[in-house]
């Protein structure tokens, strides 16, 4: 400013580097089926992702849960009047111990806000009616279509798929873990959020072998795209009832006649409230990648990125579906063949279940094992990324070097004072380098080129705790 009146002029000058602005962490999307695909507009809502904060929200974008229909109730006929007087649930042994619902995105978002989850996107890929029209080939070919909606999305940082492990399974196993592939390719492309898929859970009790091996199989085989998810396993059974249509609830009378839950005839009966008790205790069972996506964002929120998701209780939760010892986890913790873990639930005697495992499917990578290592520069390299977006077109000088090597070693201070960093001192926790014959030839700053090379010395979690007990003689 070149003074025209004589006074006394006050000017303000920025002394402090611009800084670092954290992105969020814990930020998932959703995809699945759901039950309303048109907003009060008329327009679709298919493959638009849209930001909810709570089920109410949810519910008046998609409407509700699928109501499912149940065909194993046996009727008690009175010998005199014909009347049926009480029904049982059968039973059938062919039945799987649990069981799901064909569309649970909405109990899957449900579990993740018990959980802890806050924000998060929800894709619809289409409504419940579509079920048995759609091959599993088509409706994977869906999911990859609503993944690539989800790529606009700057904010998301955790990507679900739990819907289309519901319907996707036995020999169609294949269509569901190239719906994870493709998240995970997602992922390596952006570089800026983490796939959560589930290993395919049969249910059965000798099937476990085979659904770890089945995940292991149909996924990416190079590490640097398996350090960009991981995988839980096995199912979990919530404490949340299933929901039903009553005009699909079929009661067998005898060999040759049926009857519906709604028929005017059991209104108000004591039969009726036997049925709505018996539907009452059938509780879903729920892959656990959306409940562990909420933990992600509680553990996120207490503690940190760098704290691994890990040794902590789910909520909602009666027990997995299968039980996992220690033997069990081992050969799904370290996998010598095809080098991809898989991460246990486990019930622990007064503990409840918990998240036994923090491993990236990259298992047996020293520098990425580790779900909050993978996360952890996920954030830092976003986060600096977008803040050091004001110097593009700067002149690529000492005086913008120093702003820019000032602003992110003073994020990374703070991320060191706060635990994420390992270092008795912070040059031993990170380096920020920047400069003409350090990172810089002169043909690169001639080409218009800035390097700046950062390290961090991640935390890893203690996974293996061995207690060493010897004998202290009585001398001393």
């Amino acid at each position: 400013m070149q003074p025209k009146t004589p006074n006394v002029y006050i000017q303000e000058k920025s002394i402090f580097p611009p800084s670092v602005a954290e992105v969020a962490t814990a930020i998932p999307a959703f995809i699945g089926r759901t039950e309303v695909m048109e907003d009060g507009a008329g327009e679709t809502l298919v493959n638009q992702p849209i930001r909810i904060t709570s089920m109410l929200e949810y519910e008046r974008w998609f409407g509700g849960p699928y109501m499912e229909g149940f065909e194993q109730f046996d009727a008690v006929i009175d010998a005199d009047t014909n009347a049926v007087i009480g029904v049982e649930l059968s039973r059938d042994p062919t039945r799987k111990p649990a069981a799901m619902a064909q569309f649970i995105l909405y109990h899957c978002i449900v579990h993740y806000f018990a959980n802890g989850g806050g924000a998060c996107y929800v894709v619809s890929t289409g409504g419940y009616d579509a079920f048995g029209v759609t091959t599993a080939g088509e409706e994977a070919s869906e999911f990859k279509v609503a993944l690539a909606a989800i790529e606009k999305v700057d904010e998301v940082t955790l990507l679900v798929t739990s819907d289309a492990a519901a319907r996707m399974t036995g020999d169609n196993r294949m269509h569901y873990y190239g719906v994870g592939t493709a998240a995970i390719d997602q992922c390596v492309k952006l570089k800026d959020r983490f796939a959560l898929i589930d290993t395919i859970d049969s249910m059965m009790p000798d099937n476990l072998q085979d659904d770890l091996d089945s995940v292991r199989a149909n996924t990416p085989v190079a590490t640097d795209r398996t350090k960009y998810g991981a995988t839980y396993y096995p199912y979990l059974r919530t404490t949340m009832a299933r929901s039903y249509d009553e005009s699909k609830v079929v009661i067998h009378v005898d060999a040759t006649t049926t009857m519906t839950m709604d028929d005017p005839s059991l209104a108000g009966t004591a039969v009726y409230a036997q049925l709505k008790a018996q539907l009452g205790s059938l509780y879903m069972a729920l892959p656990p990648c959306a409940a562990m996506a909420g933990i992600y964002s509680r553990v996120d929120g207490s503690r940190g990125v760098w704290k691994a998701p890990a040794n902590v209780a789910l909520s909602s939760v009666v027990g997995p579906t299968r039980i996992i010892d220690n033997a069990t986890q081992e050969a799904m913790n370290v996998d010598t063949v095809a080098g991809k873990s898989i991460n246990a639930i486990r019930a622990f005697t007064g503990k409840g279940t918990l998240v036994w495992g923090a491993r990236t499917l990259a298992g047996n990578d020293n520098e990425w094992r580790y779900v909050p290592v993978r996360r952890l520069f996920n954030m830092v390299e976003e986060s600096v990324q977008k803040a050091a977006g004001f110097a593009v077109f700067e002149p690529n000088t000492p005086f913008t070097w120093l702003k820019l090597k000032t602003m992110i070693e003073s994020y990374l201070e703070g991320l060191w004072r706060q635990g994420a960093l390992f270092g008795d001192s912070k040059e031993a926790a990170f380096f920020v380098n920047v400069g003409l014959g350090q990172t810089m030839t002169e043909a690169d700053i001639n080409n218009g080129i800035m390097n700046i090379e950062i390290g961090l010395a991640a935390v890893r979690p203690a996974e293996f705790i061995v207690l060493t007990f010897s004998h202290k003689s009585i001398s001393g």
